[in-house]
């Protein structure tokens, strides 16, 4: 068979998704006027997707700990993290970390984590919820 993968591809395309659709798509006008359709059986709501356990999800950051130490913008290889001068404090960029944890094992106060937050999409990258400080 000169195409192997040919079969591979089309068994793929008639498999259904093992995800959820991200149902900003497929909001309607009103969340009420959703809610009354799922009342009457028109419409149906897709259960949460369920969170796995160690999930490295949105950093979290305790401000009142830090000690401004900078070893976390030191070992981030997204240099997601950067410094805040006028405070002496760290801002994370959610938009550019990649997750790896390095920073929470370099803080020697523990004041950063990985939550299991993880719906972060936005149109916009350096919006407020998408930076920590």
């Amino acid at each position: 068979m000169p195409f192997p993968m040919v079969p591979e591809l089309l068994s793929w395309l008639l498999r259904k998704p093992n995800t959820n659709p991200f149902p900003a798509a497929q909001l309607p006008p009103t969340v009420t006027g959703l809610l009354e359709q799922v009342g009457r059986g028109e419409a149906s709501l897709n259960p949460p997707v369920l969170v796995p356990p160690k999930l490295r999800g949105k950093m979290t950051y305790n401000r009142d700990t830090c000690i401004g130490c900078k070893l976390c913008i030191k070992v981030c290889p997204a240099h997601a993290i950067d410094f805040v001068e006028a405070t002496k404090k760290i801002r994370i960029f959610v938009s550019q970390c990649i997750q790896c944890g390095q920073c929470t094992e370099a803080c020697p106060k523990n004041c950063l984590a990985l939550s299991d937050e993880f719906l972060n999409a936005n149109h916009d990258r350096y919006a407020d919820t998408l930076v920590v400080d």
